[in-house]
C-alpha cells in the first residue's frame, strides 16, 4: 500500500499563499489590473485584534481578507497624498474555510478573496459584491 500524498505535506506557508495571490492578480484582465492601480498585498496568519474589535468580530477565523485604504470612488486630486491602499489576506482563516468546502481549489479561494477586497477598492459595498458574484454563478 503506497503512502497517501498528503502525508508528510505541511500546510502553505503565508509566501506560498502570498504567490497563490501575486499569480491570481496577474491572472486578472489587463484593464482592471491597470484600473485597481498600485495596491500593496499582505498575508498574514491572523487579523489583529484591534482590527477584530473595530469590526465587531469575536472569532478571528470569521475574517478571511481585509482592504484598508480610501477607495478610488472617494479619492480626490485635492485630498493630501493618500496611504497605499492595503489587502490584507489571513492565511489560517482562508486554510479553515478551504478545508471546510473542499469544493474549491486553494488558488481558487485566494483569488476569490483577493478580487473581493480589490471590490472593496473599486468602491464596492459586500452586497454589492455579492449581486455580482451571484450574476457570475
Amino acid at each position: 500500500m503506497s503512502e497517501p500524498v498528503w502525508r508528510n505535506a505541511a500546510a502553505p506557508s503565508l509566501d506560498q499563499i502570498a504567490a497563490l495571490a501575486e499569480a491570481a492578480f496577474a491572472a486578472l484582465p489587463g484593464r482592471f489590473r491597470r484600473q485597481a492601480g498600485d495596491i500593496v498585498f499582505r498575508v498574514d496568519d491572523f487579523p489583529p485584534e484591534d482590527v477584530l474589535d473595530e469590526l465587531g468580530i469575536e472569532d478571528p477565523f470569521q475574517l478571511t481578507g481585509l482592504y484598508q485604504g480610501v477607495d478610488l470612488g472617494r479619492r480626490s486630486v485635492l485630498d493630501p497624498s493618500p496611504e497605499p491602499a492595503r489587502v490584507f489576506l489571513y492565511r489560517r482563516p482562508i486554510l479553515d474555510e478551504w478545508a471546510e468546502r473542499g469544493d474549491v481549489s486553494l488558488a481558487e479561494l485566494v483569488a476569490h478573496v483577493l478580487v473581493h477586497e480589490i471590490g472593496h477598492h473599486f468602491g464596492l459595498s459586500d452586497d454589492d459584491i455579492e449581486a455580482i458574484e451571484a450574476e457570475v454563478d
